[in-house]
């Protein structure tokens, strides 16, 4: 890699495959940052690069990182099995960085004083090197990184309980499950869902799915379930239990669409049920908390309801890669990749990976919230759906708009619940909830200005959005929209007099900043507070100030 490239890697920053380190660490830090690479997916660790991007360069006085050569015999004397990196110098701004390229590796490394790391985000979304738990370290020896997959000896299909087996293959007939699995005997239904070998050993997902009250209690303690029912502060039911996965799921659905109330709006001839919880939504966040968990962790998968919300949480955090950033855009990475797949199969989930977007798009036309991930940690993942009041006019004309043949999809009722909350929209916003960059953000708004949701106010970065006069006379609120144009110049005037008498004066530039609105519109507004004795224009054109009068 010449200088160049080097740069563009530092000026972009740290990535799940680029790590930086000050040239003067010690070996032990050194390996340990090879490693994180190798475990996962190999990438650039450059030496002499602060973490904040500053290029410093290696210390010359340790000469083990100036030669490359010896810094890759370095790197392999300090890594089990040894790590065979590439290592080269580059001077960059008279520094001298050594970029050390490791190879995404097929067994798991460790340092030799038996460190074992591997590099991920956490839950906001920064690369880490997080330790790796013992599951990891003897799946990845093992070649198998799901612990769903893992073998477990001593168990037959007495361990099994038929029912459950049965149970599966009743999901697989029904609706969307895979029909192929419906006629299949008990071993060719393992087979298939790569819960046996050609040894006959069953692994853990096995005994997850379909195991016996004993068997769940001998292979996988860890394990149970929760549901609570709160009234205030008081405890109104609360069971755990430790059951199989399946039965889990239709248990746990089963008492929260038993509580689930709906209210009804009238959209001309038609009722349209407005329930707390759309069933897809109950069903999808059950599923994920049973399949996504972390199984070698003590805990509770629990679900919660409250007078106002419904909250489901597992212990785990998000699967590698995955965190509240890109929840609605990542693809999916399951934790225990067989489990999902027998779910998949059996009709519980989304089969194409669009589980979670799905769920913010039901939430959403229903007139409510999306569900609220902020809870989650590195150890656990907690999702929050309201329930509250509906927006019943916003449902309404969400299920009108449908039925018209026009579709509505995630970004746009995104889109909609922000401008009906916040009465205005940002491409800054609108890039935050989509979860996408910023150009395709204004596409997005800009196309519902061309449908005639939106209309909007500013010119380029100064742009904003807001519902059109037409939709908010599709709400009923006619006069909602000739209110949050007068409030915004209002709001405008207010935050303009606040800055000069904070600041002693104000420019077009600063206002336009301040108001969020383009130059021209900002200069319009500034002449007529000057002409309405508001403010004092001092200075001609663009070198123009205005002042407060003086009194």
């Amino acid at each position: 890699m010449d200088s160049d490239e080097i740069a563009e890697l530092i000026k972009i920053g740290e990535t799940l495959t680029v790590e930086f380190k000050a040239g003067g660490i010690d070996q032990d830090d050194l390996a340990e940052a090879v490693v994180c690479l190798a475990n996962a997916d190999g990438g650039i660790l450059l030496l002499g690069v602060t973490d904040g991007g500053q290029i410093r360069g290696v210390n010359l006085d340790k000469k083990d990182y100036a030669d490359p050569q010896r810094l890759a015999a370095t790197i392999s004397t300090r890594t089990e099995p040894s790590v065979t990196a590439s290592v080269e110098t580059v001077t960059i701004e008279n520094n001298l960085v050594a970029v050390i390229d490791v190879p995404a590796s097929d067994s798991v490394h460790a340092t030799s004083k038996g460190r074992y790391l591997r590099r991920a985000l956490d839950v906001k979304g920064k690369p880490q090197c997080l330790p790796m738990r013992p599951h990891e370290v003897l799946a990845g020896a093992a070649g198998e990184t799901d612990f769903s997959r893992r073998k477990v000896d001593g168990l037959d299909l007495q361990d099994l309980d038929g029912n459950e087996l049965a149970r599966m293959r009743e999901l697989a007939r029904q609706g969307d499950g895979d029909r192929a699995l419906s006629s299949l005997s008990d071993t060719e239904l393992l087979r298939a869902l790569n819960l046996i070998d050609l040894d006959e050993r069953l692994t853990v997902g096995a005994v997850l799915l379909f195991g016996t009250a004993a068997t769940i209690d001998r292979i996988t303690p860890a394990f149970e379930i929760g549901f609570q029912e709160l009234d205030g502060t008081e405890i109104r039911a609360n069971e755990i239990v430790r059951i199989p996965l399946l039965r889990a799921m239709a248990h746990l659905a089963e008492r929260v669409e038993a509580r689930n109330t709906e209210e009804d709006v009238e959209v001309g001839l038609f009722r349209i049920p407005l329930p707390q919880y759309a069933v897809p939504t109950i069903r999808e966040l059950i599923a994920n908390s049973l399949v996504h968990r972390d199984y070698t962790q003590m805990g509770t998968t629990l679900v919660r309801m409250s007078r106002d919300s419904l909250t489901i949480s597992n212990p785990g955090g998000f699967p590698p890669g995955v965190n509240t950033s890109n929840l609605i855009s990542v693809m999916p990475r399951p934790r225990n990749p067989a489990l999902a797949d027998a779910f998949k199969r059996a009709g519980l989930v989304d089969r194409i990976g669009r589980g979670i977007s799905r769920v913010f798009e039901h939430q959403l036309s229903l007139g409510r919230p999306p569900p609220d991930y902020s809870g989650s940690t590195s150890d656990s993942v907690i999702v929050r759906v309201r329930s509250g009041p509906a927006d019943s006019d916003l449902a309404g004309y969400i299920s009108q708009y449908r039925r018209s043949g026009e579709e509505l999809d995630l970004q746009d009722l995104l889109t909609l619940h922000e401008v009906r909350v916040e009465r205005r929209i940002t491409t800054a916003r609108a890039a935050e909830l989509f979860q996408v960059d910023q150009s395709s953000a204004r596409a997005k708004l800009n196309a519902l200005v061309e449908r005639g949701v939106l209309e909007s106010r500013g010119e380029t970065r100064a742009r904003t959005y807001h519902m059109s006069a037409a939709l908010y006379r599709q709400l009923g609120e006619p006069a909602q929209y000739v209110r949050t144009k007068g409030f915004e110049r209002i709001q405008q005037r207010e935050m303009i007099l606040t800055f000069v008498e904070q600041h002693g004066s104000i420019s077009r530039s600063e206002a336009s900043e301040l108001c969020q609105i383009a130059p021209l519109q900002a200069g319009n507004l500034l002449r007529r507070l000057r002409d309405r004795d508001e403010l004092v224009m001092v200075g001609e054109r663009r070198t123009a100030r205005y002042t407060a009068p003086e009194s």
